[in-house]
């Protein structure tokens, strides 16, 4: 389906920190992290990037790590997931019409990746939409907002990122969420209900 590859070195920086990680940490994944879930799916749930103790270690988006739970938890809720935990990349965890991916493939230091790493691996993104052509984005952060828009060529001050908002691009939907983040959930600026929200109205238009 796709040409990303986990072994992909564009970004000097990320590799260097991937190579410190695999030394420091060798049963952890450490490489870009590859999408999960259905190559057709009617919905697509863009992250940030990878999480140091989440994806990075077990090569799964959003699986091992603080935000996953709420992901998974909700997907199951809507029907996208067959079960509504995520331990490892070896369980049995299935998504239903759905898939997973990240604005940026590989775990950054501090979880801040640079402009100049986002744009870079915006071709991976490109890719995985022409690819998977979902009915639905959901975008986790302004900086996945930003992302998809990037990645369809669009201008990011006609669609401002806002909880909630729906933005129409060219046939898709484009769905707005602060991402699940522990500091996110843990601070209630997202909490369960306001998530659970955005989710509701993804399956009400892939229904519709």
């Amino acid at each position: 389906m796709s040409s990303f590859s986990t072994e992909c070195r564009r970004c000097a920086r990320l590799a260097q920190y991937l190579a410190q990680v695999r030394r420091e940490r060798s049963d952890y994944h450490a490489r870009p992290v590859e999408s999960f879930g259905d190559p057709d799916a009617g919905l697509l749930v863009v992250g940030l990037a990878p999480g140091m103790h989440g994806a990075n270690r077990t090569g799964r988006p959003f699986t091992g790590d603080h935000a996953g739970i709420l992901l998974y938890e909700t997907l199951h809720a809507y029907g996208f997931a067959n079960r509504p935990t995520s331990t490892s990349a070896a369980d049995d965890l299935q998504l239903i019409d759905c898939r997973i991916t990240n604005a940026v493939r590989c775990v950054p230091p501090q979880n801040k990746p640079t402009t100049a790493e986002i744009k870079e691996c915006n071709a991976w993104l490109q890719e995985e939409l022409d690819s998977v052509k979902p009915r639905v984005l959901i975008a986790l952060g302004a900086i996945a907002h930003d992302a998809v828009l990037r990645a369809r060529g669009l201008r990011l001050s006609t669609y401002p990122f806002k909880h909630g908002a729906r933005h129409r691009l060219d046939g898709v939907s484009l769905i707005d969420s602060y991402h699940c983040s522990r500091y996110n959930t843990q601070t209630r600026r997202l909490t369960s209900a306001m998530f659970r929200d955005v989710f509701a109205k993804a399956r009400h238009e892939i229904d519709a």
